[in-house]
Formats: structure tokens, C-alpha cells, sequence
């Protein structure tokens, strides 16, 4: 057996005491722990020998952190025959709020401003998949992959760099330090705020009260109002050999300090071709294979045009209309998978495997049955209305437990909505103005409705685009790749739909993002003066294409 030794706080790693190799017995000093509140000590619950030490000195850790491992680890005979009763305590507050991603713990921050007290019940990291496995990691990997392409680039500038490579386990590392500064930050905010954050798992006893279960405590929390805000988790689809050592998930790639040769995803959502691309851009042989018959299938067919004629040229090669059946270990350790395309049998003999087939909202061990809270229509996320309540008046739900739209930001907002109601105020989510970005190379951004979304909804609509080849800072920058969209409503001048697929997209987007929730015309876009040389100037032009046409484009 193999006990995962874990931090009990944030703080910064002061003297590691025991080595790899070394028998460790139960309340031995492992190491030291430098916290705000003064030096902390580490010691091993267990007899047994040190596996690995997960952590250096100097380093900064947050709680729950995984520090060392212990191989062999027996319980004590004093362990053994001692009864281990957890004390109890019970609390009172305002709001409790079960999740600490990006909904909950924005939710916290709103609530107490508002002079709310709240308690906040987290099991793993602040910060949800959104901070530790997801938005933040991704993008910190796309960064390194763009250096990592311009020096591969930079004879094109003019530069000559010579001996460069990829080095997988400092990429890691800066991943790592990012992610750890951003989960500090949050843990500082929660504190300055007065919330009181409890490291366990929550459950639901009744309609008022939240129990917390810690390392060493059971803890009973009883409050007016309660959001969840548990997030989701990857869904993977019963394939036979899923469990197979080759096959990871969207959270174990972003730790992945080898690089694989040939690497195949299963999946052509925004995830996969997120780490298509960074994976591609490091020099590894990139498979993606989509069931449905297109990748990034709720973009209009021009931008999805567009990112796979990228991919193509990264030499990321697409199955799609393709089902994985299978996934097979052989004797040379390579692994197999095998997928039916157009009636055919088809095997890939890769390194490594990632399922990237979605997510699932996480209710396991919730309590919602005891309760009686209600599921959505397709029956997986928490239904919930405009304010962000369930069928139980004083519950509310949040973020990708709704299975509404599981997109961060959304969630934030959501919390946002939900602590303004509890507090009083009269809020609704509006999701007529969501913008999203997908961080592929050339990225992709997109608000309001698609093309095809208003064409089936009977919208008189007049489409322009504008391409980046005509903009003088994409050349400057040297890629003039993509395009950008915009789609107004004839009948109100109103700008109804926005989509850019080029550099700089996802901050783009904001602008747009602005017009479409406040009903901007077009014309009040093409009076307003963007700054030259920039590549703001797009959306400037793209909307000129829609009123007369583009000033710096002939079509």
C-alpha cells in the first residue's frame, strides 16, 4: 500500500528530513512547513519506507498538495487497536457554499462583500479544474508550444537561433509555479474576505444543513441559503482497454513530462484540439479522432474550415465520422486503437492515449436525493432557473453542475446572480451575450449566435468578413491567418453574432462581446476609432464589410 502524504496548508517547504529509500515509523518528522501563522511539522501517520518526495525545499505548496509517498505503509499496532473518533463541531453562517472553483469561490468573495458570513467547503484545491487541471494549465502549455514554434520560426525574423528543444519537465514546472502563484492568490483573497474555508468533502443533510467531512473532524454547517458549485468531471465512454496505462485524461496530459512519439485523442471538442495543437507544436505525431462529422462541430463551417487547414499544415492529422471500439496493449509497448470509419476498420499503433470525450457534472456523494433537488431534462446537471435556484427555494447551483454551459467565466457570473438573489437583489443569468475562446493556433473566439443559429431562427441577417491577411499588425506579428465574422440583424442594424478565428481572437472578443449584450449597431461601430497599427482593427473593418464594405479589403 502506498499513503500519499499531503500538505495540511499553504506554505513554503523548510527542511526535508528523510530521503528516498529511508524507513520512516509513525509520528516520525518528515519535513517542515514555513506557513503565515509560523512553522508547521509534517509527520508520517505511518511505519514505512519513503517512495518518492513529491516536492524540493523552498518550494510553495497549497493545501492538499501531495509532498511525499510511503511505500509499505502498516498501521501501528497502537493505530490498530486505538479507536480513531473524529471531534465534531457545528457552525452557523449566512451562505455555505460546497465547491471552490470558479463559480464558488467568486461566489464567497461576492457574498461577503455584501456582508454576508460564509463558510467555504472544498475537498481538493481552490480554484476547481478551471485553476489547477484545466483553463489556466492548458494555457500556460499553449504559451511554451508558441515560443517553442518561434524559434522554430525565427529565421523568417531575420534571427538565427541555434540548440533548441523542448524541455518537458521545466515546461511542467512553469505550468506548475503559475498554477500554484493563482491558487495562492485565491486562497489570500478568501482570507482577507473573512470566509472560512473548510478542506473537505460536503454533503447534504437537509435543506439548511451542510456536513463537511476533514482529515480530523466532522463538521456540521448550518446556514439560510446553500449554493453548489461541485463543477464536473472527465466522462469517459466504455470503451474495452480504456483502463489501459497508454490512456490518460484532460487532467493527468497537463503533468505529462515525456513526450510521446505518435499521440492519438479521442475526442475533437474544444479540449482535444486545445492539446492537438500544443502536443503538435513540441514535434509529437498528433491523431485526433472525432465520432461526429465534424471537430469543433458548434462553430460555423467556415471557421471549422479554417482551424483544420492549420492543422493540416501542423500536420495534425483528423478521423472524423469515426467510433473508437477498442484499445489494445501489445508486447512492444505500443498501443493500439482501433476505430471504424466509414464502415471500415481502422487501427492506429500510438504511445500514448487521451480521452477527451466530454464532461459530466459531479453529484457523486452530494446527498441531492436526500434533499429532493432536481435534475435537468437530459437528467445529469441540476436544473435550476434564472435566478440560479433549484426546486429547494434556498439551494441555488452554479457552474458546470447545471450542465448549462460549462465554461468558467459562465460559472463566475452564475455565482454572481445566485449570491445577488440570496442577498436580496434581483438578478438573472442572460446568456444572450456569452463569449467563448478556444486557444487552438490560430485561436478561435465567438459570441452571440452562429450564422447557421440565425438562419434557423428566421433572422434577416447580413454576414461580413474581413481577413487577417489585410491587417498590418498580423503581418507585422507574421501570422495572417483567419478571418473575422460579423452577423447583423437587417431588420434592427444590430449586431447578432461575432466570430474571429486569428490571432489575438480571445481577447478580441470582449469588444464584441460588449455590442452584443447592449444591442450596438453597426454603425455605432464604424463611428468609433480604433487605434492603428493594431489588430483591433478587424473588428472595425468587419463591420465596415456588413455597411458598404471593408475600407482596406477588395472582395
Amino acid at each position: 500500500m502506498i499513503i500519499e502524504i499531503k500538505s495540511p496548508k499553504k506554505g513554503t517547504i523548510g527542511k526535508i528530513n528523510v530521503s528516498v529509500g529511508d524507513k520512516v515509523t509513525a509520528g516520525q518528522e518528515l519535513l517542515s512547513l514555513e506557513t503565515k501563522k509560523g512553522n508547521a511539522v509534517v509527520k508520517s501517520q505511518h511505519d514505512g519506507a519513503v517512495e518518492s518526495i513529491e516536492v524540493e525545499e523552498g518550494a510553495e505548496v497549497k493545501a492538499l498538495d501531495i509532498l511525499l509517498k510511503i511505500a509499505g505503509a502498516q498501521e501501528t499496532a497502537v493505530q490498530k487497536t486505538e479507536e480513531k473518533v473524529k471531534s465534531e463541531e457545528k457552525i452557523e453562517c449566512d451562505i455555505t457554499i460546497i465547491g471552490g472553483g470558479p463559480g464558488g469561490y467568486v461566489a464567497a468573495i461576492k457574498g461577503a462583500k455584501l456582508g454576508a458570513k460564509v463558510v467555504l467547503i472544498e475537498e481538493g484545491a481552490l480554484g476547481g479544474t478551471c485553476l489547477n487541471y484545466g483553463c489556466i494549465p492548458t494555457k500556460a502549455l499553449v504559451r511554451s508550444a508558441e515560443v517553442f514554434d518561434s524559434f522554430k520560426e525565427a529565421e523568417e525574423y531575420g534571427l538565427s537561433v541555434k540548440d533548441y528543444c523542448v524541455d518537458m519537465e521545466k515546461v511542467i514546472d512553469r505550468k506548475n509555479a503559475i498554477v500554484s502563484r493563482l491558487v495562492g492568490g485565491v486562497e489570500d483573497l478568501l482570507e482577507k474576505n473573512n470566509i472560512r474555508v473548510i478542506s473537505g468533502r460536503g454533503k447534504l443533510i437537509n435543506k439548511d444543513t451542510v456536513q463537511a467531512e476533514t482529515e480530523d473532524k466532522i463538521i456540521e454547517v448550518n446556514s439560510k441559503d446553500i449554493i453548489i458549485a461541485t463543477g464536473s468531471e472527465p466522462s469517459c465512454p466504455p470503451i474495452p482497454g480504456a483502463n489501459s496505462k497508454s490512456v490518460v485524461t484532460s487532467k493527468e496530459i497537463l503533468d505529462l513530462k515525456e513526450l510521446p512519439e505518435k499521440f492519438a485523442i479521442v475526442g475533437g471538442g474544444v479540449i482535444g484540439m486545445e492539446i492537438a495543437f500544443i502536443f503538435a507544436s513540441f514535434g509529437v505525431e498528433v491523431f485526433v479522432i472525432e465520432f461526429l462529422d465534424d471537430v469543433l462541430q458548434t462553430l460555423d463551417e467556415d471557421v471549422i474550415e479554417e482551424i483544420k487547414t492549420a492543422a493540416d499544415q501542423k500536420g495534425i492529422k483528423i478521423f472524423t465520422g469515426s467510433e473508437v471500439e477498442e484499445v489494445i496493449d501489445t508486447l512492444n509497448e505500443k498501443f493500439m486503437v482501433r476505430f471504424t470509419k466509414d464502415g471500415r476498420p481502422e487501427y492506429l499503433a500510438v504511445d500514448k492515449i487521451l480521452m477527451c470525450t466530454g464532461r459530466k457534472p459531479y453529484l457523486e456523494g452530494l446527498g441531492i436525493e436526500a434533499v429532493g433537488i432536481e435534475l435537468n431534462e437530459n437528467k445529469r446537471g441540476l436544473k435550476v432557473n434564472e435566478k440560479m435556484q433549484t426546486n429547494i427555494d434556498n439551494i441555488y447551483a452554479i457552474g458546470d453542475v447545471t450542465d448549462i454551459m460549462q465554461l468558467a467565466h459562465v460559472a463566475s457570473h452564475q455565482g454572481i446572480v445566485a449570491v445577488e438573489n440570496i442577498m436580496g437583489h434581483n438578478a438573472e443569468m442572460d446568456y444572450s451575450a456569452v463569449p467563448s475562446a478556444i486557444f487552438t493556433h490560430p485561436e478561435i473566439a465567438s459570441v452571440g449566435l452562429t450564422e447557421k443559429e440565425a438562419q434557423s431562427k428566421g433572422l434577416n441577417i447580413e454576414v461580413g468578413k474581413f481577413p487577417y491577411a489585410a491587417n498590418g499588425k498580423a503581418l507585422t506579428v507574421g501570422d495572417d491567418r483567419g478571418f473575422i465574422k460579423i452577423i447583423k440583424d437587417q431588420d434592427t442594424e444590430k449586431i447578432v453574432g461575432a466570430h474571429i478565428i486569428g490571432i489575438n481572437a480571445a481577447d478580441l472578443i470582449s469588444s464584441l462581446t460588449i455590442a452584443v449584450k447592449n444591442g450596438l449597431t453597426t454603425k455605432q461601430i464604424t463611428e468609433t476609432i480604433f487605434a492603428h497599427p493594431t489588430t483591433a482593427e478587424v473588428i472595425h473593418e468587419g463591420v465596415l464589410s456588413v455597411e458598404g464594405g471593408a475600407l482596406h479589403f477588395a472582395e
